[in-house]
């Protein structure tokens, strides 16, 4: 089995986050990390290989990113956790590219991957941390042209299928798709494990391929800024967080200022 697990480097959330003139998500190696929910999307695939019962080295779990140089920060993240390749889009072709030509991109990627041997199974995270779109899953399905199981809190493979289970608003659902699918998982699939010391050291040294426009046969004007449908045309400072009010009385006007402010923001 050969499942190939996409990640991506998104600017940590207590980072000061912001865009480059041109718009764009700034992002650097100093306050980027691997997308969180990535992060259970590479456990998942790592779980589901030592769960299929085949020999060592009948497996294989290849992490796949898109983005700058910086992103290679997330494809050691998950070498670290136990991948066994990684693969990275790396083109300024790819620059400014949105949720479609990311996913037209990945699926090209995932075609490459899968002509050196088959593909069973790609894994994303549900969203990402920086856009919180929650659609490339979707899009990299219809991309392929294979089945997609999203919002999966549970998987197992069973009889060459995978069943997925989903929690929605009052309502549990369980899926069933055939081989080669497309899953988007939740935070709530798992707790990913934390790379031991050797791991993480090992993870160093290990190679990384890189993967142009060209090496994909992509045409750069489908791809990247020139190829996308979206754009952002304003992008302001998020505003200071207001210092809280402290109450000190004794006299219950503490409780009556927290129940004005409730009731004041329409929160109760």
């Amino acid at each position: 089995m050969r499942i190939l697990v996409c990640v991506k480097h998104v600017p940590d959330l207590q980072s000061n986050r912001g865009f480059t003139p041109e718009r764009r998500v700034r992002r650097t190696a100093e306050d980027g990390t691997m997308n969180e929910v990535d992060e259970n999307a590479v456990e998942a695939a790592l779980q589901l290989v030592a769960g299929a019962g085949a020999p060592g080295g009948a497996h294989q779990v290849i992490a796949l990113t898109l983005g700058p140089d910086e992103a290679a920060d997330a494809l050691r993240r998950a070498l670290q956790m136990g991948a066994d390749r990684a693969v990275h889009l790396l083109d300024d072709a790819f620059a400014g590219s949105d949720y479609f030509g990311t996913a037209a991109a990945l699926a090209a990627g995932v075609r490459h991957v899968a002509a050196q041997g088959e593909v069973d199974l790609v894994l994303t995270g549900m969203a990402a941390l920086d856009g919180l779109g929650s659609v490339v899953p979707a899009l990299l399905s219809a991309e392929l042209d294979w089945p997609q199981l999203t919002v999966a809190a549970h998987l197992e493979l069973a009889d060459g299928h995978l069943v997925a289970r989903r929690e929605l608003d009052g309502v549990t659902e369980t899926l069933r798709a055939p081989l080669p699918v497309v899953v988007g998982v939740t935070d709530l699939i798992n707790t990913p494990r934390f790379p031991k010391f050797k791991d993480i050291m090992a993870a160093r040294s290990k190679e990384i391929e890189t993967l142009t426009a060209a090496d994909l046969g992509l045409d750069p004007a489908s791809v990247g800024a020139s190829g996308a449908r979206t754009r952002v045309l304003r992008a302001e400072p998020r505003p200071p967080r207001p210092e809280p009010e402290l109450v000190t009385d004794d006299d219950g006007s503490g409780g009556r200022a927290l129940a004005d402010y409730l009731i004041r923001h329409d929160l109760i």
